[in-house]
């Protein structure tokens, strides 16, 4: 989710549909979630041109993915979209024949993957993260108890979110990282498919909803650093850029991001290939080439999301490599939870019930 507005520029000219030709290459990434010079020292290697564009949700890329034709040829999906998406026959099997850089990944993260990539067959894991909550730390404290800073409390109970809403709440606009911590809060299964337990969660986020400033899946990044909102559930490394965006401003903004204690979501984005895509073979290049240490290494310090690469660890930066956010302590790993796909006609019941919520009716 890295990228500066300048290489974006350089690298994104061409869209993805317009370009073509074995000596290019499309990639559809989150926003802000690359290092500066990753693409630029990839196109110095290999003499290969990238086009470059982002979105910032996974039901955006899902609906371009199963629009088919994307032209696209490697693009980042979250773990459980991508599992549905392949069982719609929109990837390619990953050949590992042409990763030379593919043992260098975990293998215990590799057999939690499979649980919904059954032989790591679509998909090679990029970044870690977990969803939690970013916020003011003084703001914050000036409106809420000592005792629920950092909780889900701070979002979830209607009390607590309206004395925090003159100061500005932000929710991600995904349905599927809102609803399911909002299960947990509750005490219910964050993958639960259940009619009635989808009522009880969105009765509590209508509840709050007179609270919430805006939804959307990336803005809250530069509001947060720049004081523009209070508290944002977001992802980590999302946050955690906001973070060090508000120390180099120097304006006093001091911004924190918890892991809550009452649960959180942890997620894996996987490198994908559209079974369509124009350049496979360039797609593969791209792929070990983010496997090497050292490049792994460069993403996770610039964008501060955690990476599953063992031989990187030692080229990550300690500040980072140390930081509770970014490499939860197993206290928190307790209580973390894995999303699964959901079915079909769940996606189109939860839709509506996200559509209810948003627009308060």
């Amino acid at each position: 989710m890295k990228m500066s507005a300048a290489l974006l520029a350089l690298t994104g000219a061409a869209s993805a549909q317009q370009a073509g030709g074995s000596n290019e290459l499309n990639v559809y990434n989150w926003s802000d979630y690359i290092a500066e010079d990753t693409i630029e020292k990839f196109e110095a290697e290999t003499g290969i041109k990238v086009n470059y564009d982002v979105f910032d949700s996974n039901e955006v890329l899902e609906a371009k993915m199963l629009s088919g034709s994307t032209g696209y040829d490697v693009v980042v999906p979250s773990i459980e979209f991508m599992a549905r998406q392949a069982q719609a026959g929109v990837f390619a099997e990953i050949d590992r024949s042409k990763l030379e850089n593919y043992g260098n990944l975990d293998t215990g993260i590799l057999e939690v993957i499979a649980v919904n990539d059954p032989g790591n067959t679509y998909g090679v894991p990029y970044m870690m993260f977990t969803t939690g909550i970013g916020y003011d730390k003084a703001k914050a404290a000036e409106r809420v108890d000592a005792a629920k800073l950092g909780s889900w409390d701070m979002v979830f109970d209607p009390e607590t979110a309206a004395r925090l809403a003159d100061c500005g709440i932000a929710l991600l606009d995904s349905p599927t990282e809102i609803v399911a911590p909002a299960l947990n809060y509750l005490g219910l299964d964050p993958n639960s498919e259940e009619a009635g337990d989808l009522e009880k969660a969105q009765a509590l986020l209508e509840s709050i909803r007179p609270h919430v400033r805006y939804f959307h899946s990336s803005q809250y990044i530069n509001d947060l650093a720049n004081g523009e909102i209070c508290v944002a559930v977001g992802y980590s490394g999302d946050i955690l850029q906001a973070r060090d965006r508000a120390a180099e401003a120097g304006q006093g903004v001091e911004i924190v991001y918890s892991i809550p204690p009452e649960g959180a979501q942890v997620g894996f984005d996987m490198l994908a290939v559209p079974v369509d895509a124009p350049n496979k073979d360039n797609a593969m290049k791209f792929i070990d080439f983010i496997l090497r240490p050292e490049i792994a290494a460069d993403i996770t310090n610039y964008v501060f999301f955690a990476n599953p690469n063992t031989a990187a660890t030692e080229f990550v930066d300690p500040s980072v490599r140390d930081d509770p956010g970014i490499y939860p302590p197993e206290q928190a790993k307790a209580k973390l939870f894995s999303l699964k796909p959901h079915t079909a006609r769940f996606d189109r019941t939860l839709t509506r019930a996200w559509t209810s919520i948003k627009t308060g009716q």
